[in-house]
């Protein structure tokens, strides 16, 4: 009986404590997902990784351009050609297509790779920002992945302004 008054006695003392408590906890989230899309890091990493594989991606055009011309070629005036000319053509056109193949599938994975790195970098800076807004602003906990945010706790056009405003 007096383990049922004990409890009794000490629920609404603790629901007190919690509410207490709570009425000075200061949650914020932010949506990573923008921060990786709209912020300043994240838009100058983009351009740098266009720049770096642009040189690469121009000659996977160019190898394009080529299998087309030898392909049409072939649809064209491969009735008209000698089977030995023929013959060299279409291997021509093989070989094109199993180098073109390859470099394709390491420039997508260069590019991962590069975007990965990159990404990781736009992270840091963002988790490093997040970090000076949440001590600034006396936040006691910021989440960074939620179902759900309300408007009114969604610090990420904080975030996005801190890293605007970075150099």
């Amino acid at each position: 009986m007096k383990n049922i008054f004990k409890a009794i006695m000490f629920f609404p003392m603790l629901s007190a404590i919690a509410a207490a408590w709570a009425g000075d906890f200061r949650v914020g989230i932010v949506d990573t997902e923008r921060i990786l899309r709209e912020s300043a890091p994240a838009m100058l990493a983009e351009k740098k990784i266009e720049k770096e594989f642009a040189a690469r991606d121009l000659e996977i055009k160019k190898m394009v351009k080529q299998a087309r011309d030898i392909q049409t070629y072939l649809e064209k005036d491969g009735m008209t050609l000698l089977d030995a000319e023929h013959r060299s053509k279409e291997r021509e056109l093989a070989n094109l297509n199993v180098s073109l193949q390859r470099m394709q599938r390491e420039f997508r994975e260069d590019l991962n790779l590069r975007k990965n790195e990159e990404l990781a970098l736009v992270l840091e800076r963002a988790n490093k920002a997040i970090q000076a807004i949440a001590e600034s602003e006396k936040f006691d906990l910021v989440l960074q992945e939620a179902v759900y945010r309300n408007p009114k706790i969604d610090i990420t056009d904080k975030v996005l302004k801190y890293l605007s405003a970075e150099k």
